[in-house]
């Protein structure tokens, strides 16, 4: 007798036995049942409902077995109390499968010994299960307390503006931690979320505050609570397979509904997938906390971007197996209660050799009790029914008695539709191949399509696939690359795409190239970044007279040259072209620098002044060389002057 037997008595522990042997079919045909559920339902949230239930009804299902196979039990008390009186329970109800029980245990004492160790493996299996997920929870204790950091206030107003468009108005703590790879919450009753440093500074703006919202989402649908229900089932139900597997699809779909939350609210789907994609590479989280970056993300980021599934022959093909499984299950529930009726049958022989009372009592008042089955055993002809009659039916024709004619039909109207391409395939078939799973993703993202690369290799451009994406990201089309070519500008998919970034549009090209018929697309670039438009050069040749190409335009809008500042100049009487206006712009030569030089008496020309800028001669350094004699004195004179410091104070 082994020590677990001390504390439990025999008839409980081959009634929680027997429970744990049945949840192994029940187990699996709620299993078929979640699978066939959830390949029905098309939304998320469906799906993960069903899944919640069908766990929950995993959980119910051994107890209330447990129940059902101790009604039994207190049946045969019942019938040694009967016996002891005197009474002979001839048919008492849930008798048959007690005593039969009693009997196969009388003729192999062995099987009570391995109901017992059954029992014992399924009690350690739940103590070390129930160590490990409170050794989880210690961590977690440990890292709020311990790791971490009070959020940034910029970071933390945005997440309660998260907060308050999500409708939580739970307290909600925002932690910052150096120690974690993946944002997560923490608590049951007092949330906490957790945001790793590689996740502040690794996402944008809009794809952190997606995450966050993500985050909150699971703490606004308390799936905490739900997570921990699961931990709970996972625990009492380790050895079935069928929990492991519902428990791995809430997980997902629970990150599922997250996702079409966090989507709604951030309205960037493309941009969620991507900060996905980066968070593949972190590290999982602790499994008593929700984080963004649990459950398959390849998956995840594919239902995001609405790439294709599985077929529909594939799925009707899961369908059946599902309901396979199902009957296979309750045939094995079947067989497994058939075992203790077969016992029951055999042990009514046995019923015989109690010893009759008498057939007259002493007491008329004394009656002998007979309680009679309600439930009667059937034979195996009861139980499978009659035999089934040949039928009637005339077989169908042979396939040489259809007339030709209806052949020549069936062969002009298939039935079986025409395979449509996946996205893979078509985009292949238009030319992208040897594709990875990155560059699959960012096509998907940008809403690359297999027509669109066709359009551009009809235009004889050929991109790569890092170049299609960057001429989507901005925009560009086949007609405004169509557009531009004929206006007889010669670029590449390069300069293409930083037109288009700069916002270079045909009308621009057009414009321009009135006055500079030859400009390239690195001055139209150029042009465009300095804001350059068909006026100011206009302006810039009316006033100046001058024959200005295209670098000239763009060295004097970077140097601030503008119209009015040449046709001030021009009216102190110099002699400008572009590249000493540059000069003057650039060295800070102004029309009051020039008033003051000759009013101080240098007429410089333009190449002068700038010289004189340059050294430093100003109009106070020639009235304080005046003040010690000094007269009529030349630019160099003043230069030397200058240099050998003859005139410092």
């Amino acid at each position: 007798m082994s020590a677990y037997e001390h504390w439990f008595a025999p008839d409980v522990t081959r009634t929680a036995a027997m429970a744990i042997l049945h949840f192994v079919w029940q187990g699996a045909a709620l299993a078929a049942l979640a699978f066939a559920g959830m390949a029905l339902a098309r939304r998320a949230s469906t799906r993960y409902a069903i899944a919640v239930i069908i766990l929950a009804l995993m959980v119910v299902a051994p107890g209330l077995t447990f129940l059902a196979l101790q009604q039994p039990s207190s049946a045969r008390n019942l019938a040694g109390r009967a016996l002891d009186g005197g009474m002979q329970p001839t048919n008492l109800p849930g008798t048959d499968m007690s005593r039969a029980t009693s009997s196969a245990e009388d003729r192999n004492p062995a099987s009570s010994e391995y109901l017992s160790w059954l029992v014992e493996a399924w009690l350690a299996g739940v103590v070390l299960l129930t160590l490990r997920s409170a050794a989880g929870f210690v961590a977690l204790q440990r890292l709020r307390r311990n790791r971490a950091v009070p959020l940034d206030e910029i970071v933390r107003t945005r997440c309660l503006s998260l907060q308050k468009t999500l409708g939580l108005h739970r307290l909600v703590r925002y932690f910052e931690c150096a120690h974690l790879e993946a944002p997560v919450v923490i608590g049951w009753f007092r949330p906490a979320v957790f945001l790793p440093v590689s996740a502040i500074s690794g996402l944008s703006v809009d794809q952190l505050d997606a995450i966050v919202a993500h985050e909150l989402t699971h703490i606004r649908r308390l799936d905490a609570f739900v997570n921990l229900f699961q931990i709970a089932a996972e625990t009492l139900l380790f050895y079935h397979p069928a929990v492991w597997w519902l428990s791995k699809r809430i997980r997902a779909e629970r990150e599922n509904c997250c996702d079409d939350v966090a989507i709604a609210v951030c309205g960037n789907a493309a941009a969620y997938a991507r900060a996905l994609a980066s968070m593949a590479e972190w590290q999982s989280a602790p499994n008593l906390a929700m984080a963004a970056n649990r459950g398959p993300l390849a998956a995840r980021v594919a239902r995001i971007l609405g790439l294709p599934k599985s077929h529909a022959g594939v799925r009707g093909a899961s369908l059946a197996a599902s309901v396979l499984c199902l009957f296979a299950s309750l045939f094995a529930g079947h067989a497994l209660f058939g075992v203790g009726h077969a016992a029951a049958a055999a042990s009514l022989s046995a019923t015989s050799s109690i010893p009759a009372p008498s057939a007259s009592p002493q007491n008329p008042d004394e009656a002998v009790i007979v309680i009679t089955s309600s439930r009667p055993i059937r034979t195996p002809a009861a139980v499978d029914g009659p035999a089934p009659q040949p039928s009637a039916v005339a077989p169908a024709p042979a396939s040489a008695d259809v007339p030709e004619q209806d052949n020549a039909a069936q062969e002009k109207s298939p039935t079986a539709p025409t395979a449509k391409l996946s996205y893979i395939d078509d985009l292949k078939a238009a030319g992208l191949q040897n594709l990875s799973a990155e560059q699959l993703i960012d096509l998907k993202i940008q809403g690359v399509t297999a027509d669109y690369v066709r359009e551009l290799h009809a235009l004889g451009l050929h991109p790569d696939v890092d170049e299609i994406i960057a001429m989507k990201i901005q925009g560009i089309t086949p007609d405004f690359m169509k557009e531009i070519r004929d206006l007889g500008l010669k670029f590449d998919i390069d300069e293409a795409v930083a037109m288009k970034i700069q916002g270079v549009t045909p009308a621009y090209v057009r414009e321009l190239r009135v006055t500079f018929p030859a400009i390239t697309s690195d001055d139209l670039i150029a042009m465009k970044i300095q804001g350059i438009h068909p006026e100011y050069i206009r302006e810039m040749h009316d006033v100046t007279g001058l024959n200005v190409n295209e670098g000239d335009i763009i060295a004097m809008k970077i140097q601030g040259v503008s119209p009015e500042y040449i046709h001030d100049l021009k009216a102190l009487g110099l002699k400008l072209d572009a590249d000493t206006i540059i000069g003057m712009k650039i060295q800070g030569v102004t029309p009051d620098f020039v008033k003051s030089m000759q009013s101080a008496g240098l007429h410089l020309d333009a190449d002068d002044l700038i010289s004189a800028k340059i050294q430093g001669i100003t109009p106070e350094f020639i009235a304080r060389a005046r003040t010690h004699g000094f007269k009529d004195l030349d630019l160099d004179k003043l230069i030397q002057l200058k240099h050998l410091g003859l005139l410092d104070q």
